[in-house]
């Protein structure tokens, strides 16, 4: 190993997973076989699988109550969505890993940085408060469309046929929805267009539309901290008396919940650099399924150049929603015959996961200087590539570039790998990504694919697969996979000696690897090796 290179370990690690609401049960559940996916019920009766978190934040009450007002925990359970709230957990058992870590962390300033993101942000809380806002723009289109506060639309209705056609071709009108079938697939389009159309003709919309351009003119005239709160005050109460005398419901634009802006994807790094008191760099790095081991690159970049000494870095993806597991769907890359769908057996699909995985990531000297141990294996390369491409296909040349670079920053040769984890996705290209694999390493190297278990996170497989991995080699095993040999492709059993089966193997040599291939051809490889000293 080069000799002016910084040894990176890994100095505390937490895990929210199906059937895993901290990194200790997430280990005991990697030594038993058996999947840790359940039906899904978002669509009522149907035959999809997901990985569904298991998580209760009140776990983490007494450690925020400990740290912060009484009020803190009670703020960040109702603003807080799934994405930001299992970001937190995993973050807060990371550090109990080595006792002092949490201090070190603050006391490293810029030194320490942040990387923690996400894979589709909080979809499930954007879905919610579109919802929210779709009702209230019908109730505020329908109420302006009234007869008694809209004339243009009652001399239209009093039009005959010809007449409001007339009109509506005048005016620019959208088609009128009562002369379409409302069996029509898109009838309730047409309806919102329409009633969207009039409300804009409403003289009664822009009487109070006036009014309220009076109340929100109000500005500050004299001193700014002192008067900020009594403005917005006085504007809130001054816009329920409109309301109140004009009879409306809420503004759509009210109905918005501001809870959108505290979930969006950088929520949960900042929510941790504020929890933890770190002050350092802090973003969202964005890179799909690649999205773990690339935050991973860039904290591992970071202590190699001298620019921290500690990153926390993570993923964090929502529990599977309707739009997650349908959109997975219509991309044809998910399962729905009630089954698991395993790596390297039908190629069925794959299954929608969520929770969150967080390291902890330090240069080794330091933090062992500090008297703290370093856990799983050490890092000693890691590379990203593009397949520049297509979207969702992997090429052979990006994953294989991605790997080549990797073992050449590690300085390890390929025969030197004992085990290798794919992103395997139970999709025909587990063939293309197996061909792959095996023309780099010898058939001696066991590998690993375990999305049949705990699923596909779409940001944070890399993580729990690379913590399954670490926990497992470490001691010298990998832990078992629900798989059996006769239930492996035809085209694939042949190479079956190389595939991890059912039962926990014991494994010799020093250097693990892995590979994930995200959505947009990101490639994202990294090697670890067991701790010599």
């Amino acid at each position: 190993m080069t000799t002016d290179r910084k040894r990176v370990g890994i100095f505390g690690w937490g895990v929210v997973a199906p059937r895993s609401p901290n990194i200790e049960r997430f280990e005991q559940n990697l030594a038993t076989k058996g999947s840790w996916l359940e039906p899904f019920h978002g669509f009522g009766p149907n035959n999809f699988l997901v990985g569904a978190p298991e998580f209760d934040f009140n776990d983490y009450k007494e450690w925020i109550d400990e740290r912060f007002e009484p009020r803190k925990f009670a703020q960040l359970d109702s603003k807080m969505g799934g994405m930001a709230k299992f970001a937190i957990g995993a973050f807060i058992q990371s550090l109990g890993q080595n006792p002092g870590i949490e201090q070190a962390l603050q006391e490293l300033g810029e030194e320490a940085h942040i990387y923690v993101g996400t894979g589709l942000g909080d979809i499930a809380l954007t879905y919610e408060i579109s919802l929210a806002y779709h009702r209230a723009q019908r109730r505020w289109n329908r109420f302006w469309c009234r007869p008694e506060r809209n004339q243009a639309l009652v001399e239209y209705l009093s039009e005959s046929a010809e007449g409001r056609a007339d009109i509506r071709a005048r005016l620019g009108a959208p088609d009128d929805p009562r002369e379409r079938d409302p069996e029509d697939l898109d009838y309730e389009q047409v309806e919102d267009e329409w009633l969207a159309f009039w409300a804009e003709h409403s003289e009664g919309l822009t009487a109070y539309l006036v009014e309220l351009k009076e109340i929100e003119s109000q500005g500050l005239d004299g001193d700014i901290e002192s008067e900020k709160g009594h403005l917005i005050r006085r504007k809130m109460g001054a816009r329920r008396k409109l309301n109140k005398r004009y009879g409306c419901p809420e503004e759509p634009w009210n109905a918005v919940d501001a809870t959108l802006l505290w979930n969006i994807p950088n929520i949960p790094a900042a929510q941790i650099s504020m929890l933890g008191r770190i002050t350092g760099t802090t973003f969202a790095p964005v890179a799909a399924c690649s999205g773990f081991c690339t935050a991973l690159m860039l904290a591992y970049n970071a202590i190699q150049g001298g620019q921290a000494k500690a990153c926390v870095i993570g993923m964090s993806d929502p529990a599977p929603h309707q739009l997650t597991v349908g959109g997975f769907y219509r991309a044809r890359i998910v399962a729905q015959d009630g089954q698991v769908s395993k790596p390297f057996t039908g190629l069925r699909g794959t299954h929608v996961s969520g929770g969150a995985c967080v390291w902890i990531l330090g240069d080794a000297d330091y933090f062992r200087g500090l008297g703290m141990r370093p856990l799983g294996l050490e890092i000693v390369g890691v590379a990203n590539t593009s397949d520049a491409d297509h979207i969702i296909t992997p090429s052979r040349e990006g994953p294989r570039a991605a790997i080549a670079r990797a073992l050449e920053r590690a300085e390890v040769e390929p025969e030197e790998v004992a085990t290798w984890d794919m992103h395997a996705t139970a999709t025909p290209g587990d063939w293309t990504e197996l061909q792959n694999t095996l023309s780099v390493f010898p058939g001696t190297t066991r590998l690993t694919a375990r999305k049949g278990s705990f699923g596909h996170g779409m940001s944070v497989c890399g993580g729990w697969e690379l913590t399954a991995q670490h926990l497992g080699f470490a001691r010298g095993e990998l832990h078992p996979i629900d798989l059996v040999e006769e239930e492996i492709h035809p085209q694939i059993r042949e190479h079956s000696s190389s595939l991890l089966v059912d039962r926990p193997t014991h494994l010799e040599g020093k250097v693990a690897g892995k590979i994930n291939m995200g959505v947009g051809g990101v490639n994202s490889c990294v090697i670890s090796r067991l701790w010599e000293d």
